[in-house]
């Protein structure tokens, strides 16, 4: 603001003499250029030449009283260095980076306090249901924002904090869980096979049912009719089966074992671990340790 006022006021100054002896300003005017570019010269007189603020201003408010014919004889710069000089100030004065808060805005104490205080008095909500509460107030949060307070918070976003963990559920019903899965073979030559392998939880057993190269929806239905036959009179004592999401499994391949009473439990998506959890509940090995795979078979299966 100060600049530009200054500005204003040497053009003013200097158009009065334009007015009265017009001929006269404009030798005045190359005088001033060519003194201000020997003042200019003797301040730098090694490396790069550099005008300052105070320089451009300067030529700027000189550059209308000089005759255009005489700008390449009388002035240092061209007239296109004096528009870039114009619009690197307009850039600079309209420039707002600095001052610019980069990411969201941290969110206030008081949201804060009531989404913690919802999760304590309600342990059994989940995060987008504590989420719709702040939200039918009139506050602008996002779902992610109060998954966040309450991670920081050390209390679980899921919505059942009080009931089982994963570990918890398969070691309670160990004794009646099977799980299925696919894992690959490399062959000599280099050909990949596909085995569909089930695994009993309470016992360890192990069930390869088939080896393909080219495993579909039909085949694997056809796998899970072999298990039933094999297993007889003891599928009874088995409650759930476990999956993983993969798409070679299909309806009919559930069909077979919800027709035994068996539940399907597909797993969450990215978590293949889920499966290979320790469930003999005789001994556990220690946190944070990973669970020794069965002799003859794959570490992913």
């Amino acid at each position: 603001m100060i600049v530009s006022l200054l500005y204003k006021m040497v053009c003013k100054l200097l158009s009065v003499p334009v007015v009265l002896l017009r001929s006269e300003a404009a030798k005045d005017a190359e005088l001033l250029v060519l003194r201000h570019d020997n003042v200019v010269l003797r301040r730098q007189l090694t490396g790069r030449l550099r005008y300052g603020p105070a320089d451009r201003c300067w030529f700027a408010a000189l550059s209308r009283l000089v005759d255009r014919s005489r700008w390449k004889v009388v002035f240092p710069v061209t007239p296109g260095t004096l528009l870039g000089w114009h619009r690197r100030f307009l850039s600079w004065k309209w420039d707002y980076t600095a001052r610019r808060r980069t990411g969201r805005p941290s969110t206030q104490t008081a949201i804060r306090a009531l989404v913690l205080r919802l999760a304590r008095e309600n342990p059994r909500w989940g995060h987008r249901r504590i989420h719709g509460e702040p939200v039918r107030l009139g506050h602008r949060l996002g779902a992610l924002t109060v998954w966040d307070i309450l991670n920081r918070a050390g209390i679980d976003p899921a919505p059942r904090r009080g009931g089982p963990t994963w570990r918890e559920f398969l070691t309670a019903q160990a004794d009646g869980i099977i799980a299925a899965d696919f894992f690959h073979i490399d062959t000599v030559l280099g050909a990949r096979l596909y085995p569909l392998a089930f695994l009993e939880h309470g016992t360890r057993r192990l069930h390869i049912t088939g080896v393909t190269g080219h495993p579909t929806r039909d085949w694997a239905v056809q796998q899970a009719r072999n298990l039933v036959g094999e297993l007889g009179a003891r599928i009874d004592s088995l409650c759930f089966l476990l999956r993983d999401r993969d798409g070679k499994y299909g309806n009919a391949f559930d069909a077979v074992f919800e027709a035994e009473e068996l539940r399907v439990i597909a797993t969450a998506p990215n978590s293949a671990d889920e499966r290979a959890v320790r469930t003999d509940h005789r001994q556990h090995p220690p946190r944070g340790s990973r669970p020794r795979p069965h002799p003859g078979r794959s570490s992913r299966a």
